[in-house]
């Protein structure tokens, strides 16, 4: 069965204009930083959205992440419900099932299940704490917290040169990231078929809450970004890269100069799709304001301070029901 989708939902196929490739080889080694900064920097200018290529992460742990994703979500319902996210209360790490988080809530259900982890913690707090995992299965726990870790390097990096591209040193957000909110994620999304409508679509639109996003994805495709023209491209895997992209943090940082950017997902391929998104933010009472390189006389402050993580579990509770009648420890 074919699909019949939306006029609103289609997307136009993209070249490598649309969404720039970036080789960050000479930022990992350290010999050009600066020059990897202001392409990265010019791309969020005008997107938000990069594909990154040789980023030095371990190309057999991506492997193995994939491989033992793919395994997860074939386990039984009744196993994965066991590690099911309102267990873990406001530290929100474990499973959640289909439509049971939704990020576009007013439009939207989200045709997905996830699973959810971070650094193993012991003590308790919003976004912070232990992990849940599937009893007998040390492969898999060791296999997803080793790519977290690689991940927050990475992403450490990134941030690096995100903080040269404004101008600033390259450890300006590293004072903010002490003890820093990160999630790693892994997802599925089933294929549809038939009449597909905004209603219910693999992930509604939405911009991400938190600082920077590091996506893995599988061969299948699905993933739209809005650009700055308010068109619907496509963002195609490209075989040994991640795709970037900023968040509503550095929106504020950068006092729109570099603006957080709207993205959807809607598998109509026929195959299970499933991505491995990464995201990281800055320390829950970091201050998040507009830097002094992004505001002037006429370029005046457009937003209040507030706290980082305070704004992300706002948004959180705007996705899970377990969640609105809870306060922050």
């Amino acid at each position: 069965m074919s699909a019949d989708v939306h006029s609103y939902l289609k997307a136009t196929e993209t070249d490598i204009e649309s969404i720039p490739v970036i080789d960050i080889s000479k930022l990992i080694d350290g010999t050009d930083k600066q020059g990897v900064a202001d392409e990265i920097g010019r791309v969020c200018e005008s997107l938000g959205f990069l594909y990154i290529v040789n980023h030095g992460v371990d190309k057999d742990l991506i492997k193995r992440v994939k491989d033992m994703t793919e395994r997860f979500f074939n386990l039984p319902f009744e196993e994965k419900q066991k590690l099911n996210i309102v267990n873990s209360g406001q530290t929100l790490r474990g499973y959640i099932p289909m439509f049971g988080e939704n990020v576009d809530p007013e439009h939207t259900k989200d045709f997905k299940e996830c699973f959810d982890l971070a650094e193993d913690e012991s003590d308790i707090s919003p976004f912070f704490g232990p992990n849940q995992m599937p009893e007998n299965w040390p492969e898999f726990k060791d296999t997803m917290e080793a790519y977290h870790q690689a991940m927050v390097e990475l992403a450490n990096k990134l941030i690096g040169a995100i903080s040269l591209s404004l101008g600033l040193p390259h450890d300006y957000f590293y004072n903010k990231q002490k003890h820093p909110i990160s999630i790693q994620r892994i997802l599925h999304y089933p294929p549809q078929e038939g009449s597909i409508t905004r209603e219910k679509i693999g992930i509604g639109e939405h911009t991400d809450y938190g600082f920077l996003t590091i996506l893995s994805q599988d061969d299948v495709g699905g993933l739209q970004v809005k650009n700055r023209s308010g068109e619907w491209i496509s963002a195609p895997p490209i075989e040994g890269s991640f795709i970037v992209n900023i968040g509503d943090l550095v929106q504020t940082y950068t006092n729109d100069r570099y603006v957080s950017t709207y993205h959807r997902v809607i598998n109509i391929s026929g195959k299970e799709r499933y991505s491995y998104p990464f995201f990281m933010d800055m320390d829950f009472d970091a201050v998040v304001e507009p830097v002094a390189t992004c505001v002037s006389e006429d370029n005046p402050s457009k937003y209040a301070a507030y706290k980082c993580g305070e704004h992300k579990y706002r948004r959180f509770v705007e996705s899970y029901e377990h969640l609105k009648e809870e306060k922050i420890a």
